[in-house]
């Protein structure tokens, strides 16, 4: 295929999706207000040794939120999540803001956050939670219709012993926040017939999700996915989050879902639901215009040289399999990424 067909056809893609609000049209959020910055040093002071007797409830605690650089709120802060809440030292949290406490401070009410910390305490956990920031970066890289993950270097205090704990860990917005990002409405529909999505971005979530290794996702059953009706056309966007399932963060503790009939996670399994040949070979080609970017991500100043050694050498066999995207019909067996 020329480049030329090939920038075409990109360009074409880029027109049909859907534009963010820009910055200057809405109020900013507590979430940007944290995250200016990557690495932003925040302290969070709770009584952990309380939470983790009580992760397997949904009760909010209360906990104090700071910025090195000044500014501190009161929040409440719960267990969330399934899997990593019953297999991680430290499970994943949801901060809740007191709304009247933003409004003071000119903020949107959009008052709750996502808090990603590494499962084991050590510095593969950190390592862990980087790559999976990084995969929401990649999709990022390639359409703004993405959820936004940000790294922060973490203090965790637990106030009930006075011990306090250093990591990195990731912010992730909200899914309100994203939806209000899109104008749109979050939907929680099952089976939502492929004519209701907005195809172009099925279709890139789709084959990027082939990329990274993840079979942990479905948009029939709302897995990991984020749909949001938007209010211009009526179409349903698709937008993936929770990566640490795929063969590119290759968590110790990832699995591939049983229907893909694969053996690990470094495998890859097309899981699609429906989607014309067409648009996922425009989809491909997206992303394959993409690769000097994706694979600059890959260049973290986080990451060991090893990580990244092995974040790049996971994406090229996805580059060396790409063809298949591009030939009459998409293969949907294993293929593996040895």
């Amino acid at each position: 295929m020329s480049i030329r067909i090939l920038s075409l056809l990109v360009g074409l893609f880029a027109l049909i999706t859907v534009r963010p609000l820009r910055a200057q049209d809405r109020p900013s959020s507590i979430f940007e207000q944290l995250t200016q910055k990557e690495m932003n040093r925040l302290t969070l002071e709770v009584d952990l040794t309380t939470l983790l007797a009580g992760r397997k409830t949904n009760k909010y605690f209360p906990a104090r939120l700071s910025l090195e650089k000044g500014g501190s709120w009161e929040v409440e802060v719960k267990p969330r999540g399934r899997y990593r809440r019953k297999v991680c030292e430290m499970p994943p949290l949801k901060i809740k803001f007191k709304k009247k406490a933003l409004q003071a401070q000119g903020l949107d009410t959009l008052n709750e956050i996502k808090l990603t910390i590494p499962c084991h305490q050590d510095e593969q956990g950190n390592e862990l939670v980087v790559k999976e920031y990084l995969a929401y970066r990649m999709f990022e890289q390639l359409t703004p219709v993405a959820v936004r993950a940000r790294l922060v270097r973490l203090t965790l205090v637990d106030t009930h012993i006075g011990k306090e704990i250093q990591m990195t860990a990731l912010l992730l917005e909200d899914e309100e926040e994203t939806a209000k990002r899109f104008h749109g409405q979050l939907i929680e529909e099952y089976g939502l017939p492929v004519d209701s999505l907005l195809v172009n971005q099925a279709a890139l979530v789709t084959v990027f999700q082939y990329m990274i290794g993840n079979t942990d996702w479905d948009i029939n059953m709302i897995r990991n996915v984020r749909t949001i009706r938007s209010m211009e056309g009526g179409k349903v966007i698709v937008i993936p989050y929770d990566f640490d399932f795929s063969g590119l963060v290759n968590a110790p503790y990832a699995t591939p879902s049983s229907e893909s009939g694969l053996r690990n996670v470094r495998e890859r399994f097309l899981v699609n639901t429906g989607l014309s040949t067409d648009a996922l070979r425009r989809a491909a080609l997206r992303i394959k215009s993409a690769k000097p970017a994706l694979m600059a991500l890959c260049k973290s100043r986080y990451l060991s040289a090893d990580s990244t050694t092995d974040l790049q050498e996971y994406l090229e066999s996805f580059f060396a399999q790409i063809g298949s995207f591009l030939e009459p019909a998409p293969s949907s067996r294993p293929l593996s990424a040895d």
